[in-house]
């Protein structure tokens, strides 16, 4: 994965690109965690402050897939923390993208995993378990769905329909 670079992947898929086969998040997240670059098949939760289902998810093996999470955009609590990243690192997750808070930053960073947010938030979320999993969610400008490909590093991220091959 260290040598898969966003901005040659856009250069050399500009068909995909048009047809909305590939798409490029919008320019809002933070990067956390160890690896800057990570890509893998995306597993999609849609949750507000509350983060049962993601500890949920992040205790089945991981098996190198991206963990999507619409958390609503939310700037009042955190809904990954780090026991979860670390967890997810012990998992096998590439990765976690959050449409919403993080905390514990720097056990965060000190985790093999990459993980991308909006900020971070010292309180942790509800644990009420409500939330829906494998939904189409609406993050960055982009619509994703469970089962596309997800590639970030430092540069952006995108979304694929399928794998893609640089």
């Amino acid at each position: 994965m260290a040598s898969f670079n966003t901005a040659e992947a856009c250069d050399a898929n500009v068909a995909l690109l048009a047809s909305g086969e590939l798409r490029v998040l919008q320019p809002i997240f933070k990067i956390y965690g160890q690896c800057r670059a990570f890509a893998g098949p995306i597993v999609t939760l849609k949750i507000f402050e509350d983060n049962v289902l993601v500890r949920e998810k992040l205790e089945t093996r991981g098996e190198g897939r991206v963990l999507v999470i619409d958390a609503g955009g939310s700037m009042r609590c955190a809904v990954v923390g780090g026991n979860l990243g670390l967890l997810a690192q012990n998992m096998g997750w590439a990765g976690i993208v959050v449409n919403g808070c993080i905390r514990d930053v720097d056990e965060i960073n000190g985790c093999d995993i990459g993980v991308r947010a909006l900020s971070s938030h010292p309180l942790k979320s509800n644990k009420k378990g409500v939330g829906e999993k494998h939904v189409p969610v609406y993050i960055a400008g982009t619509l994703i769905y469970d089962g596309e490909w997800l590639y970030a590093d430092s540069d952006g991220i995108l979304v694929s329909k399928s794998e893609l091959y640089v």
